[in-house]
């Protein structure tokens, strides 16, 4: 027992020695341990690639969808009860304004004209007639005033029954092609019955909606592409943007004028319409440099000439298929196109070209 006490001391007595001489044996200064120890493992700053901006003058373009549209389209009705004796048009017939599209049956129209026409021979012959007996004195002069009125009453009864014959003829509204005739020959119409519907092809329209804060982009008079599903691409003029938006969609209608004299371009086409918009001072950077800045707005990152990350607000000015056009940064400005997403503002960086840059390019070195 006596040893074993003995060997618990002097365990206890190393323990303690050991210890200490830890503690007693540390003379240099904590703060200055830990500033070494950083200095041995500060790291070089973060590589980034870079480009430099160039602002440049850019027309953009503004793509929407939208489809052709006849220029105008009229119906032509009968204006008189009959039947329709004979049918001069069919559908895709080519009719001038006021040609004869169809006949209807005449309901004594022609006989009405003739009797008005005797009638006025009529009156006519009695004027001549009585005017050399009143030369001799025969007869009053007051007279020849009344045969004046009664021919020209006969005369406006002419006018009224040759209207009425008229009447029996449906003519072309407008100039075009015929797209449907819902009538056959044979047919009894009731006055106001549609007998063809012709749309004037020449011009043709390409029709667009577009939203309200690309409003001011457009202008009357401007050009545009029309590119149709059919493969066909044509180029015209904006006529005409609406004063006043849809109350639905919120979206003005913007008409542009095609010429189609040949008849080439078909009504209610899809296309795609490219107007050019006025040009404005821009940089051209890869879709993939933006971002957002720390209070939400889209930005892209640069870096100042000490190397330090700054974001710089921008606006898109075209969206094209691999780049957009941008204004905002400086021309000149080093822009970061590669490694913007793993800095932020105020961090100093190592701004390489993108050209010299290597493959593996985002590392620490």
């Amino acid at each position: 027992m006596k040893y074993s006490r003995i060997a618990a001391a002097a365990v206890v007595v190393a323990a303690t020695l050991w210890i200490g001489s830890g503690v007693l044996g540390r003379t240099d200064d904590p703060a200055t341990a830990t500033v070494e120890t950083e200095a041995t493992t500060e790291r070089p700053p973060f590589r980034v690639a870079v480009i430099q901006a160039r602002a440049e003058s850019h027309v953009g373009r503004l793509v929407l969808s939208g489809r052709t549209e006849a220029d105008d389209r009229a119906r032509a009705v009968t204006r008189a009860l009959g039947t329709i004796v004979e049918l001069k048009v069919r559908r895709g017939d080519r009719v001038s304004e006021g040609d004869v599209i169809a006949t209807l049956s005449d309901e004594a129209r022609h006989a009405q004209v003739s009797q008005a026409e005797a009638q006025v021979e009529q009156r006519l012959t009695d004027l001549e007639a009585k005017a050399r007996l009143i030369e001799r004195g025969v007869i009053a002069a007051n007279e020849k005033k009344q045969l004046e009125a009664e021919l020209r009453a006969a005369e406006a009864g002419l006018a009224l029954a040759q209207a009425e014959y008229d009447r029996g003829l449906v003519l072309a509204p407008i100039s075009g092609l015929v797209s449907d005739v819902p009538v056959s020959a044979g047919q009894a119409l009731d006055v106001g019955a549609m007998v063809a519907e012709v749309i004037a092809l020449d011009p043709m329209l390409a029709v667009a909606n577009i939203a309200e804060r690309q409003l001011g982009s457009i202008r009357i008079g401007s050009e545009a592409d029309v590119r149709l599903v059919t493969g066909q691409t044509v180029n015209g003029t904006v006529r005409f943007v609406s004063p006043t938006s849809s109350a639905g969609t919120r979206t003005y209608r913007v008409e542009v004028e095609l010429d189609n004299a040949d008849h080439a371009i078909p009504d209610g086409v899809t296309a795609e319409v490219q107007f050019q918009l006025a040009p404005v001072q821009a940089v051209r950077v890869v879709r993939s440099a933006l971002t957002f800045s720390a209070d939400g707005e889209l930005s892209i990152r640069t870096v100042t000439p000490d190397g330090i990350v700054e974001s710089v607000t921008v606006a898109i000015v075209e969206d094209a298929r691999d780049d957009v056009w941008v204004n905002g940064p400086p021309d000149g400005a080093q822009i970061i196109v590669q490694g913007q997403d793993f800095v932020k503002d105020g961090q100093k960086v190592d701004a390489v070209d993108v050209n010299a840059a290597s493959p593996a390019l985002i590392s620490r070195s």
